[in-house]
């Protein structure tokens, strides 16, 4: 697959989790019962810890077989392409963001 066109998928799957996360925090207090003081935090870290995980793993899972496959400038490519989507993903959100105010 074209790297330009993996990247867009990555940084729209990215960001379609994001979204998910987002409406988590968002909704939180509708979904989840009244939480303690303690596990509230350690909550909200082991999702930290788990996002981070699956992000990564969206991210970086094909470059890395690239990579390995003696494709490094492939790899690479995906690997900026994506930042790149994600920057522009970001930019519209926060566009959003000031047009729904």
């Amino acid at each position: 697959m074209e790297a330009k066109k993996q990247g867009f998928l990555q940084a729209l799957g990215v960001a379609a989790y994001c979204s998910l996360v987002g409406l988590i925090f968002w909704q939180g207090n509708n979904i989840f019962p009244k939480v303690s003081q303690y596990f509230g935090p350690v909550m909200v870290l082991l999702l930290l810890s788990t996002s981070v995980l699956i992000c990564g793993l969206m991210v970086f899972y094909k470059p890395y077989k690239l990579f390995f496959a003696d494709k490094k400038k492939e790899a690479a490519n995906v690997v900026v392409f994506t930042s790149v989507w994600l920057f522009a993903f970001f930019i519209f959100f926060v566009l959003l963001m000031i047009l729904f105010k």
